[in-house]
């Protein structure tokens, strides 16, 4: 490429803002096509090889790639983070469930004397089961909007201190409060359904 060796040799602004001694650690290269670009390759490497006065044998001791070598790179992050995420994901959703599950057993067993208080006045089993399935889904539904600000948060944190590109979809947000709700009626039926179970005048007993 014609002029490419006076644009490797000239002072660029970039020595002045990034690199005060005069040392400039990259540049970018950019050509109208494959054939100039492989030639615009080609041409560096030669020049990068004769500045650092590399024999023919020595291998490169820097790096030259292109938009698509960056690309294949960030397509295998994202690959990573694809399998690895989702996983992560599952496990905490789990173990939020069961945390969840035993503050119901907890509350059930505190107020064991409340429910039979409930039937004995006319409550039903499905009543009983309604007011522990909305306290758990409660309960959950609060905690995914917690985790909903705080991803938020960390997305904008992301954006002000690093030059990774960071941004939440609606669609992410809708689908965080939906799982959040999903757990809290997945693991609020079994302490729903013991509650609802209790015998009226057994429930009454306990102190």
């Amino acid at each position: 490429m014609r002029g490419f060796k006076d644009f490797f040799y000239a002072l660029s602004p970039a020595q002045n803002l990034v690199n005060p001694p005069g040392i400039l650690d990259a540049f970018l290269v950019k050509a109208h096509s494959d054939v100039e670009m492989r030639e615009a390759i080609s041409q560096a490497e030669g020049i990068m090889r004769g500045r650092r006065h590399l024999r023919p044998k020595q291998d490169n001791n820097f790096v030259l790639d292109t938009s698509e070598g960056v690309q294949r790179f960030w397509a295998g992050i994202s690959a990573v983070l694809s399998t690895v995420i989702p996983g992560i994901v599952m496990v905490s959703l789990v173990i939020g469930g069961i945390v969840i599950m035993n503050i119901m057993l907890m509350a059930v067993a505190e107020r064991t004397r409340e429910i039979g208080l409930r039937k004995s006045l006319g409550a039903r089993r499905r009543d009983v089961l309604r007011q522990f399935l909305a306290e758990s889904t409660a309960i959950a539904t609060v905690g995914a909007g917690f985790g909903i600000l705080a991803g938020i948060g960390l997305t904008i944190l992301i954006n002000k201190v690093s030059p990774l590109p960071a941004s939440i979809s609606p669609a992410s947000v809708l689908g965080g409060a939906i799982m959040g709700t999903g757990i809290g009626i997945i693991f609020g039926v079994y302490p729903a359904s013991r509650a609802a179970r209790l015998d009226p005048i057994t429930a009454l007993r306990q102190e």
